[in-house]
């Protein structure tokens, strides 16, 4: 098989009718380069330059010879100019699964840019509110809140400084009062979130190093996040939701933040997987992007 880096200095000599002046542009000794030129010939079976100690002269062989071997090294050249594109190029399919608010509401437009900056990826999102079992579901990484309950799982964080935050629409503060005190949320009709087989009416609050709980309550529970924020857009009670969730809604002014004063329990996002050799270029664009656009958002809180 002819050797690159032979068929590079036969075509460097002719160009230059040395074969020491194209040694050197090439950085190869004098003798490396006549054995390099040896062994090309003697492969072809044919003299590619006639030589003597003074000159070089392309052989009728070597003319005929010299076309196809510049076109070889072009062709190589190009070859690996695609390569180096196809490195920096991503494509590929990102399988993830999302918590059913943040993903409909906040990551999907997220994606979008992602896929605009890079067209050849392709993406397969699955949304819910359930852990997903990540090792029998058609997913490679899930995005979820809290710590991950499987502790053989991979967790990366994207936002770890991420709060739940109590927050009701304007209407229904107008109608019913804004509460002043943890306490007084028991006195309001709070949207209870359904995870499993648990409803979360058992709401957490922290000031000045004290922590401090309270038993809600309410006339409507759902298992889907994003019906919760929706349902306290629209009016119907108080939800106790993802700062991350309801960020956007509180720009627009459909929801308020209340009790401004207490810190909400931790709601940090991770993302997960299975193996670290999942977090390939993709995975790890997705990442960085994530973590970029939450410190924006927590910026705000």
């Amino acid at each position: 098989m002819l050797r690159f880096d032979d068929l590079q200095l036969f075509v460097r000599a002719a160009e230059h009718g040395s074969l020491s002046a194209a040694a050197r542009l090439l950085d190869l000794s004098p003798a490396v380069a006549s054995a390099a030129l040896k062994r090309l010939e003697a492969q072809l079976g044919a003299r590619l330059l006639a030589r003597s100690t003074r000159s070089l002269r392309l052989t009728a062989e070597g003319e005929g010879f010299l076309a196809h071997a510049r076109a070889a090294l072009t062709s190589l050249d190009e070859g690996r100019r695609l390569l180096a594109r196809e490195r920096d190029e991503i494509s590929g399919v990102l399988q993830l699964s999302a918590p059913s608010d943040f993903g409909r509401n906040v990551l999907l437009p997220w994606l979008d840019e992602l896929q605009r900056e890079h067209p050849l990826l392709n993406v397969r999102l699955l949304l819910g509110d359930r852990n997903a079992d990540l090792f029998r579901q058609p997913v490679d990484i899930a995005l979820r809140y809290g710590a991950p309950e499987d502790s053989s799982l991979v967790a990366v964080p994207l936002c770890p400084d991420n709060r739940r935050v109590v927050c009701a629409s304007p209407d229904y503060l107008a109608r019913h009062g804004e509460p002043r005190s943890v306490a007084q949320l028991t006195e309001h009709n709070c949207l209870l979130y359904r995870l499993g087989s648990g409803v979360h009416d058992h709401w957490r609050f922290y000031l000045d190093g004290r922590e401090e709980d309270v038993l809600v309550s309410g006339d409507r529970f759902c298992d889907d996040a994003d019906v919760i924020r929706r349902w306290a857009v629209a009016g119907a009670g108080i939800a106790y939701k993802s700062w991350l969730d309801v960020a956007a809604d509180v720009r627009a002014g459909r929801l308020r933040v209340l009790l401004g004063h207490y810190r909400g329990e931790a709601a940090p996002l991770n993302l997960l997987c299975t193996h670290r050799a999942q977090l390939g270029k993709p995975v790890q664009l997705l990442g960085d992007l994530l973590k970029a656009r939450c410190r924006t958002v927590l910026d705000e809180l």
